[in-house]
C-alpha cells in the first residue's frame, strides 16, 4: 500500500462507492493488515481512506520468543508499520512471547530501539503504552543486550512522558536503580509525572526490598495524577503512603496490591499511615492479592483495619500443611472488612478441616459482597444455604463460582 500508488478504478460502481466516510471507516476498523492492504487496492477512495487516524490508533504488536520462518518478519512488519502509521498511533501494545535464547533478545532490542526511535520522532498523541512480562533478569538477556533496551525506553520515555496517561510494566523484573530510571524518564525536564494508570507489578525483581529504598521514595515523589496505582506489596512503605497522600489524595481511586511468598513482605507499615491516606483520598479502594502468603500472622500484619479494602484474594498454589488453618483468617480476621469487601476470592487446600460454616457467616456479615469465587473442599449444602440466603435477601451476592476440589 502506498499513497503515491494509482489504484485501478472499478468500471461498474456499486453501492460501495457511495458508501458514506464514516461506514467504510468502520467496516474497515475490524480489517486485519492483509485485508486492508487488499481493500487499498480497489480504488483511489479505499486507498486514501487506509490513511484515516481512526483505523490505527491501537495497535498490538507481537513478537515471538521462538526461532521459526512463520514468525521471521514480524520484527520487519513491526518497524514498517510504525513508519507508516505511527503518527496516528495513542495506544500501543508490545508483547514478546518467552524469548528462547540470547540471539532473538537481541534481534528484539534493536527492532525496539527501531521502531522506539521512530515513534518518538513522529509520534505526539500516545497515551498508552504497555509492554508486559519481559523478565529481564533472565539469563536469555544479556547485560549488554538488556542495557540497550533500559536506555532505549527510557529516552522514549522522555519524549512521550509529557501526553502519557497510562504506562504498564508489568513483569519487566528490573533492579531498583534500573525501575527507577526508567520511571524517573516520565518526569523529564518536569517536577512531575502526568501518568493516572501506572501498574508495576513484579516490575522489580524478586527477592528485594524496595520499600526499604529511598530512590524508589524519590522516583515515586514524583507522580502526582495518579487515579490507578498497580504494585507489589515489598514496594509499600510508609514514606509511600505519606507521598501518595500529599500528591495523590485527590485522585487516587484504586490501589492493587500483589503479595507472593517470594517477595519480601515482612516490614511494619503503620496504620495511621493507611488511616491518614484513606481519609485525604475519599474514593480509595485497595485490593489485595495473595499468593501463598496464607498464614494468619502475616496476613494479619498486613490487613490492618484502617485499610479501605475492596476486594480480597487469597491463592494457596496447592501449598499444604497439616498444621495450617484457614479458620482464624475466616473468623477473627476478614470480618473486620465487612462493610467495605465487595469481592471475595479463594483458592487453598483445606482437606485437614471443614470450613461450610465459617465461610457461610463470612458471606452473611459481609453486606455489601457481591461476588465470590471459591476453589476449596466443600459440602454440597454449603452451596444450597448460600443460594437460600441470597434468595431469602439475607446477602447481596450477584456472582458465585464454586469449585470444590
Amino acid at each position: 500500500m502506498d499513497e503515491d500508488s494509482q489504484p485501478i478504478q472499478p468500471q461498474d460502481q456499486s453501492c460501495w462507492a457511495s458508501l458514506p466516510d464514516v461506514c467504510l471507516r468502520r467496516v474497515f476498523w475490524w480489517l486485519g493488515d492483509r485485508d486492508r492492504s487488499r481493500a487499498a487496492l480497489v480504488c483511489r477512495k479505499w486507498n486514501q481512506m487506509m490513511f484515516s487516524a481512526d483505523l490505527w490508533r491501537y495497535r498490538t504488536i507481537t513478537f515471538s520468543g521462538r526461532p521459526s520462518r512463520v514468525h521471521a518478519s514480524e520484527f520487519e512488519s513491526a518497524l514498517w508499520y510504525v513508519k507508516k502509521f505511527g503518527r496516528y498511533l495513542e495506544h500501543l501494545e508490545i508483547k514478546f512471547l518467552n524469548p528462547y535464547n540470547a540471539i532473538l533478545t537481541k534481534k528484539f532490542q534493536v527492532t525496539m530501539r527501531g521502531l522506539l526511535s521512530c515513534l518518538g520522532k513522529s509520534n505526539n498523541r500516545l497515551k498508552s503504552l504497555s509492554v508486559q512480562q519481559l523478565e529481564l533478569d533472565r539469563l536469555v538477556w544479556r547485560n549488554s543486550i538488556r542495557s540497550s533496551f533500559i536506555k532505549s525506553l527510557s529516552f522514549f520515555l522522555k519524549k512521550v512522558g509529557k501526553h502519557l496517561d497510562y504506562l504498564n510494566l508489568k513483569g519487566a523484573r528490573l533492579t531498583v536503580e534500573q525501575g527507577c530510571m526508567v520511571l524517573n524518564s516520565l518526569s523529564y525536564l518536569r517536577s512531575e509525572s502526568v501518568v493516572s494508570q501506572l501498574n508495576i507489578e513484579d516490575y522489580f525483581s524478586h527477592h528485594l526490598a524496595v520499600y526499604s529504598s529511598a530512590q524508589f521514595t524519590r522516583t515515586m515523589a514524583t507522580f502526582h495524577s495518579l487515579a490507578s496505582l498497580t504494585l507489589n506489596y515489598n514496594c509499600i512503605s510508609d514514606e509511600l503512603l505519606e507521598n501518595l497522600c500529599e500528591n495523590n489524595a485527590g485522585t487516587l481511586w484504586t490501589m492493587n496490591i500483589k503479595c507472593h511468598i517470594h517477595d519480601p513482605h515482612g516490614q511494619v507499615i503503620w496504620g495511621m499511615s493507611w488511616a491518614k491516606l484513606a481519609r485525604h483520598a475519599t474514593n480509595l479502594k485497595v485490593n489485595f492479592f495473595f499468593e501463598r502468603v496464607m498464614k494468619y500472622e502475616r496476613l494479619a500484619r498486613i490487613l490492618l483495619q484502617e485499610i479501605p479494602i475492596r476486594s480480597l484474594s487469597l491463592r494457596s498454589c496447592y501449598f499444604s500443611d497439616p498444621d495450617w488453618s484457614m479458620r482464624p483468617t475466616l473468623t477473627d480476621l476478614l470480618p473486620t472488612f465487612r462493610h467495605t469487601l465487595q469481592k471475595l476470592t479463594f483458592e487453598f487446600n483445606n482437606n485437614h478441616e471443614s470450613l461450610d460454616e465459617e465461610l457461610h457467616l463470612l458471606v452473611l456479615s459481609c453486606r455489601k459482597l457481591f461476588y465470590f469465587k471459591i476453589w476449596a473442599f466443600l459440602d454440597v449444602r454449603f452451596v444450597e444455604r448460600i443460594l437460600k440466603s441470597q434468595e431469602e435477601g439475607q446477602c447481596s451476592l450477584r456472582t458465585l463460582k464454586v469449585r470444590d476440589q
